[in-house]
């Protein structure tokens, strides 16, 4: 009988994992169990996915506001710190800013406008229009902005963050001082001291500053990037990618994933006979279209892949192919020229007309995505993701 099902996500419900924990046997018998109980088959390509909370659980790579603070106060000492770019995130940045304000003396906080770099609004773009305010050129005190737009909430966290990051750092004593900017040079006016808190632009953003005079720059890359006092670090990316555990703890991204997912691969080979592809996710990256939230806030989507998720699609695009080589075909003629060609498509399709308008992204991309909505980020109990078909296409 003629195959009727694609790629299928299916959530698998695992054990709640805890520091100390093999996590790479517990995906093992998660997926052996889930296999069994319901009924589905392992195939050579097929996927797994793990979600980079649980792998940092398992690691127990957690970090206290104490450890931040003494890693700031050391790399800063008595400096006023300008603390720029930060996303606008209770789960993300929240704690982290606490740490950061109980090693400092004084902070100016520098927020880019009208939205942080994935897409969290302070202010709707349109009002800019309305008043006149070119995001481009114009740097704008506290007082400037409330003048011009007022106090405005975040249309689903119902927080006005500027207010809410203010009173984070006023809790410790410190003076805060928060301006609006997109020019990263803008922070040199106040201080010579700055902590980059961008995540995909940093590298731009240390550069601008490296090349106009700044004296101590760091990232939260930089910050408990090693271990201190028994805390957890990441040597890669710091505090990037963290999130809240509790009001004064991170649990940080992962680290060393490769290890894991190679663990993975090579049990499941042992015990089964089929070779699947494994991957540690973060966010996936897409966009919601009323938030205007882009959900990448992770550093990378995938910290550790095995070598068959390496690489980008290489599809066609089926109805190009009806409506242009095909288009005088119909019913069986039609499938059958259409699988024809694809089992005989080039091994690179980059700048074909054939391939255009499929999805130019990392295979890691793509499917850190997919398994992100499929996990979701809150009750489902389901931390691990099986799979089955994504390599597949109309020929097979």
């Amino acid at each position: 009988m003629e195959r009727m099902i694609g790629t299928v996500a299916m959530g698998l419900r695992a054990p709640i994992i805890n520091e100390g924990e093999n996590i790479a046997k517990i995906t093992v018998d998660t997926i052996l169990k889930a296999s069994k109980t319901e009924g589905f088959s392992i195939h050579d390509k097929d996927i797994v996915a793990i979600t980079e909370s649980v792998v940092a659980r398992a690691q127990g790579n957690y970090a206290s506001i104490d450890a931040i603070a003494k890693d700031i106060t050391d790399k800063f000492g008595d400096d006023t710190i300008g603390i720029i770019f930060p996303i606008l995130s209770r789960n993300r940045f929240a704690v982290c800013l606490r740490g950061i304000a109980k090693g400092a003396k004084k902070i100016i906080l520098m927020l880019s406008y009208p939205s942080d770099e994935v897409g969290n609004h302070l202010v709707d773009i349109d009002l800019l229009d309305e008043k006149g305010v070119n995001p481009w050129t114009d740097v704008l005190t506290e007082e400037q902005f409330r003048d011009y737009f007022g106090y405005i909430k975040h249309t689903f966290t119902g927080i006005d963050y500027i207010d809410y990051y203010k009173s984070l750092v006023e809790e410790y004593g410190i003076e805060c001082e928060v301006i609006f900017s997109n020019n990263p040079k803008t922070i040199l006016k106040y201080t010579k001291s700055v902590l980059v808190c961008d995540v995909h632009t940093r590298l731009r953003t240390k550069r601008i500053l490296k090349a106009n005079g700044v004296d101590r720059i760091y990232g939260l890359d930089d910050i408990l990037s090693t271990p201190i006092d028994g805390n957890g670090y990441n040597e890669e990316y710091g505090l990037l990618g963290s999130n809240k555990a509790t009001e004064e703890t991170v649990k940080l991204f992962p680290r060393n994933c490769q290890p894991i997912v190679d663990e993975i691969q090579g049990s499941i080979k042992e015990l089964t006979g089929k070779t699947i592809e494994v991957m540690v996710y973060g966010d996936g990256a897409f966009k919601d279209p009323v938030g205007k939230i882009w959900e990448l806030a992770d550093p990378v989507v995938s910290p550790g892949y095995t070598k068959g998720l390496e690489g980008t699609p290489n599809e066609i695009k089926l109805k190009y192919l009806a409506d242009n080589n095909f288009s005088d075909l119909k019913g069986e003629e039609l499938k059958k020229a259409i699988s024809e060609y694809i089992k005989n498509k080039r091994e690179d399709l980059v700048g074909s007309m054939e391939s255009q308008g499929t999805t130019p992204r990392r295979l890691t991309d793509l499917i850190g995505s997919l398994s992100d909505l499929t996990s979701g980020s809150g009750d489902k109990g389901t931390p691990i993701v099986y799979i089955q078909g994504y390599f597949d296409n109309y020929a097979k």
